[in-house]
């Protein structure tokens, strides 16, 4: 009986999801992509073009990473086989370390499972010592931009810190965090500084370089210094002149960067790149690198071949072709009347509908015109910014922007929005 009554309150919370409409079980399936110069998937045997993919240059499609992917398969397996420290090292897990330290300019690298994983173990191992042995003191003061992702909200929250080692700055506001370290400096052996680069919901970055001026002021004010962890799995292999993220577009580099190879990289799993004694002690102290398979050697193989398509000069291709997509999209959808939540230049671009029930109809109906599309509604962003989150790729073609251009003004105008 009591354990009946659990599970009415789970189905009860299930149903609260349901009604304030943010569910996300209710997933497209792709059955297949056709593969023609600009892939589309197959759901329910429609042909849908997708505009909600992460996989900003179309890499996952690649034949280099599909053939690296089959090879490394072939001769090593298609699992690890056990933790890295166990047996499920590979030389080709060690070698996409070693391109993604280069590709950064920094000493090192480490490959996680997941970006989440990378960000849950990084933050915690860095905020406090692992345990009653550790030469790592704790008494860290921790400050996080508002609108940071789950998994920087998560790795925090592992530490469990006092409410006042826990503060927020306001977003984008680096003078707001200037105020909030120099308010705590005496207080604190030392602060570590967490932000995304690229914001997913508006596609907005940070200005790293403005950050970087505040960190390197109060350095010396905490025994211990102030450290800079940026996640930018959304800038990397997405955004600057040569991909290499917000880092390059701000002109800054973080102390600590983690990124993802699921996005941009057109593979799968997470790492962090920053100074050695960093990346070794993470090695002796991150939970989810020790105890956690890493990905394929297939995959690594994978997002190794990632790395030499984006450093070719077909990669700056790409780069340079994407950037042209997100002006072309914003410069007509913008002269069709539609509005955006922000004023972004990152492959992300949120069009602003302002309405739940608009937002939602648009989508259903953009789906049904073969465009696969995200509506982000409230409560994930405030009442009145409900928007249509479309997200870019270089193997988007002109034809296929101008068919999305079409289908959306056509309905938008349906359903009064423009």
């Amino acid at each position: 009986m009591s354990k009946a009554q659990f599970f009415s309150s789970l189905q009860k919370e299930v149903a609260r999801i349901d009604q304030a409409a943010i569910s996300k079980r209710f997933e497209h399936l792709i059955e297949d992509f056709n593969h023609d110069a600009s892939p589309k998937a197959i759901i329910d045997g429609q042909t849908i073009s997708i505009f909600n993919s992460n996989d900003y240059l179309g890499l996952r499609h690649h034949s280099a990473l599909k053939n690296s992917e089959h090879e490394a398969s072939s001769r090593l397996g298609t699992g690890p086989g056990a933790v890295r420290f166990i047996s499920g090292s590979f030389a080709i897990h060690r070698q996409l370390e070693q391109k993604l330290a280069k590709f950064h300019g920094r000493d090192d690298a480490m490959v996680f499972s997941s970006a989440f994983a990378t960000n849950l173990a990084v933050i915690f191992s860095l905020i406090k010592g692992q345990n009653k042995d550790s030469l790592v003191s704790g008494n860290t003061l921790v400050i996080s931009d508002e609108l940071n992702h789950r998994s920087i909200i998560d790795g925090v929250r592992l530490a469990n810190l006092d409410s006042e080692a826990k503060l927020i700055f306001k977003h984008l506001d680096s003078d707001s965090l200037a105020d909030i370290l120099s308010a705590n400096s005496d207080k604190f052996n030392r602060a570590v500084i967490i932000t995304d680069g690229v914001f997913s919901m508006l596609g907005e970055y940070q200005d790293l370089k403005a950050m970087r001026k505040v960190v390197d002021q109060y350095d010396e004010q905490f025994k211990e210094g102030v450290l800079l962890i940026v996640d930018d799995c959304h800038g990397i292999a997405a955004f600057g002149q040569t991909g290499r993220g917000t880092e390059e577009i701000s002109g800054a580099k973080a102390d600590v960067l983690v990124g993802t190879l699921g996005k941009g990289f057109g593979a799968d799993g997470g790492y962090v790149v920053a100074d050695q004694v960093v990346i070794d002690y993470l090695r002796e102290s991150a939970a989810t690198y020790i105890y956690s398979n890493s990905i394929s050697p297939g995959t690594a193989a994978a997002a190794s071949a990632s790395l030499d398509v984006i450093e070719s000069a077909e990669g700056q291709k790409m780069i340079k072709k994407l950037a042209e997509n997100v002006a072309n999209l914003k410069k007509q959808l913008s002269n069709k009347g539609f509005k955006f939540a922000a004023d972004s230049i990152h492959p992300i671009q949120a069009v602003l509908i302002g309405d739940t029930v608009k937002t939602q109809k648009l989508t259903k109906a953009m789906y049904e015109r073969g465009f696969l599309i995200t509506n982000i509604n409230y409560p994930v962003v405030p009442k009145g910014r409900d928007e249509i989150r479309v997200q870019l790729s270089a193997s988007h073609t002109k034809e296929d922007i101008a068919a999305f251009i079409e289908a959306m003004t056509e309905e938008g105008k349906k359903l009064e929005i423009i």
